[in-house]
């Protein structure tokens, strides 16, 4: 009779297997965080979980998931490049004047070592200006993020349709 120790090992061993699979289907973007396969192999450092994009027909939209840090020193993320867009900054939402405002993050994201940074709807993402296709729900997105002083990060983010918090990445929103 197996464990419940075992049992959990055996349930992790098929979702890591699954999730390494040139010809697994793309989780869903509500599933059980998991990380991205090439994003671990292209630093070994920084890696990140559950990446996606918010759908959109044209204009701009933003990238969100989990960075991870497995040193023991902070990682600097300064900029980020895809084939989706020419221009891709960093960006944050912090108060101005009573309002939430998007801005480029000074600095870029610091994952704390060991640690983790987050990258949701409503705080930092990356953020897509001139989108130059349709994302659409379920896309493959590939990313690069620029690490400073370190190798990029290469990763693919899934297409998920998402209206929480009335995100409109569209030009002239504040």
């Amino acid at each position: 009779m197996f464990s419940r120790h075992a049992l959990v090992l055996a349930a992790t061993v098929v979702a890591l297997t699954a999730c390494g699979s040139p010809t697994a289907e793309p989780a869903a973007p509500a599933a059980a965080p998991t990380t991205s396969t090439s994003a671990v192999a292209a630093t070994g450092a920084l890696s990140i979980t559950d990446p996606w994009v918010k759908t959109t027909q044209k204009g701009m939209t933003a990238a969100f998931g989990t960075l991870v840090n497995d040193t023991d020193q902070p990682i600097t993320v300064v900029s980020g490049a895809s084939p989706l867009s020419s221009a891709i900054e960093l960006h944050e939402v912090v108060e101005n004047d009573g309002k939430m405002v998007m801005r480029p993050k000074e600095g870029g994201f610091v994952v704390p070592a060991h640690g983790t940074h987050l990258l949701e709807p409503g705080g930092d993402h990356i953020m897509l200006m001139d989108v130059t296709k349709e994302v659409l729900p379920g896309a493959q997105i590939p990313f690069t993020l620029q690490v400073q002083g370190g190798q990029p990060l290469e990763f693919t983010a899934v297409g998920k349709d998402f209206a929480g918090g009335e995100e409109d990445y569209q030009p002239g929103h504040k």
